[in-house]
């Protein structure tokens, strides 16, 4: 994307990184620029909700002029692929974190971590699997991004299968069922929909019910 001066981003001379000790303005890289839009864009995602999430709202979040979000991201629909980018990075750090030893531990661990990351990040999760900003479609580069996330979910169903803990013909098939089980759980705790006293009591069992399912 096209670079864009100071005076286009709407920092002022001596406030910005782009200013010079002469006084004159100096172009600010733009990936520079573009990394403070997406940080932007998160603080207000995390900070105020799907619903906060505009260009003029993340351009004033960053001191950037809005006409940067556009030369940058082509507008709010690219702000919000970058978030998705991030979302689903995170997501396939938290399924691959585990180091258990025991690979059925890993994978219920793998669940745990699934639920923790949604808690501890609910206005990405609404972003990410509940369309809570509607847009056309996603980018092919968010595609990727989510199918490596899914990806990591199915190498740890390998490995559980060839350790001999759990039986799955199909990983690809088994890890399905396994994220729409504990997505669905995650949803409705979101939600406030749970009707026991202890969401995570409820969920561990549901976890260990899941995983003698799938028994050998």
């Amino acid at each position: 994307m096209t670079g864009m001066s100071d005076a286009g981003t709407g920092c002022g001379a001596g406030a910005g990184p782009g200013s010079a000790v002469s006084g004159r303005r100096t172009r600010t890289p733009s990936a520079s620029v573009s990394a403070e839009l997406v940080a932007a864009a998160e603080a207000v995602l995390v900070r105020d909700g799907p619903g906060a999430l505009t260009v003029r709202a993340v351009a004033t979040e960053a001191g950037i002029a809005p006409m940067g979000v556009y030369n940058r991201f082509g507008g709010k629909d690219g702000l919000l692929d970058a978030l998705l980018i991030i979302g689903f990075d995170r997501l396939r750090a938290a399924i691959e974190s585990g180091d258990e030893p025991v690979m059925l531990d890993r994978l219920r661990a793998c669940g745990m971590r699934y639920r923790q990351f949604g808690l501890e990040n609910p206005n990405f999760y609404a972003v990410m699997f509940e369309d809570a900003i509607p847009h056309e479609r996603d980018s092919e580069e968010v595609g990727e991004h989510a199918g490596a996330a899914f990806g990591a979910l199915v190498r740890q169903v390998e490995l559980t299968t060839a350790a001999g803990s759990i039986a799955a013909a199909d990983p690809v098939e088994v890890a399905q069922q396994i994220w729409s089980c504990v997505h669905g759980a995650v949803a409705l705790e979101l939600k406030g929909l749970v009707q026991t006293p202890d969401p995570l009591a409820t969920y561990k069992s549901f976890l260990d019910m899941m995983l003698r399912g799938l028994a050998p």
